[in-house]
């Protein structure tokens, strides 16, 4: 009898420290301030290098809902309407990009309606929609895309200025159509409204983003209608 207390004894301490443990867990994850998750992150918190003692993990506090299940790879402690959406498009393409084109321009009045609600620009391109949130990446040169001109940090998310939403939609569509071009405030003259299509004087180098596009976009529509 002695003998099966202690084993008793012991399998009850042995459960006690898993849950200690797993309490620990939560604990260190709710206790962050940010909301969203990848599994390499989970990884590196938790301080498990095993791949599947990892995923064993997150699929426990998935079905406790201690984790929300977002996207690939991707969790939230919180519901998606307590998430930033900015957050969360920065978070899918886990990689530099900022929020401009469509996005921006729906803002500045500059365009009335955009196709999708946030429009980024990264490295890749990728379009999904996650609980009724469409999200639009498109991928632009190295050259351009890190180029900190017009970029600015807004809590963390980096957005850009109208004019760089401008410069960023006439590389992606050199044609587009800009329902009220001119609520965009250009300062110092380099780009002016003709219609609703934009024409760019004056080029120089420090001010223009995409100036070997701009170039060829200052003949095609000079005087178009």
């Amino acid at each position: 009898m002695p003998e099966r207390r202690f084993t008793i004894y012991h399998l009850t301490a042995g459960v006690r420290c898993i849950y200690l443990y797993r309490n620990v867990q939560v604990n260190d994850l709710l206790k962050q301030d940010r909301k969203l998750y990848h599994s390499q992150d989970l990884a590196i918190l938790w301080g498990i290098a095993n791949k599947n003692t990892l995923y064993t993990t997150i699929k426990r506090y998935v079905q406790k809902g201690v984790l929300i299940s977002i996207y690939k790879g991707l969790y939230s402690t919180v519901p998606l309407s307590q998430v930033n959406p900015l957050d969360l498009g920065k978070a899918i393409i886990h990689r530099y990009t900022y929020l401009s084109t469509e996005s921006v321009l729906a803002q500045a009045g500059v365009i009335f309606q955009a196709t999708y609600q946030y429009t980024f620009v990264s490295d890749l391109s990728k379009k999904l929609t996650i609980d009724s949130m469409s999200y639009l990446f498109r991928k632009l040169k190295d050259e351009y895309l890190y180029n900190p001109a017009g970029i600015k940090d807004q809590n963390g998310n980096y957005v850009a200025t109208p004019e760089r939403a401008v410069a960023d939609m006439l590389y992606f569509n050199p044609r587009y159509h800009f329902d009220n071009p001119g609520a965009v405030d250009f300062g110092k003259g380099k780009i002016f409204a003709t219609g609703n299509r934009l024409q760019m004087i004056d080029l120089c180098p420090e001010d223009i983003l995409h100036k070997s596009h701009l170039d060829r976009l200052l003949t095609e529509i000079i005087d178009q209608p």
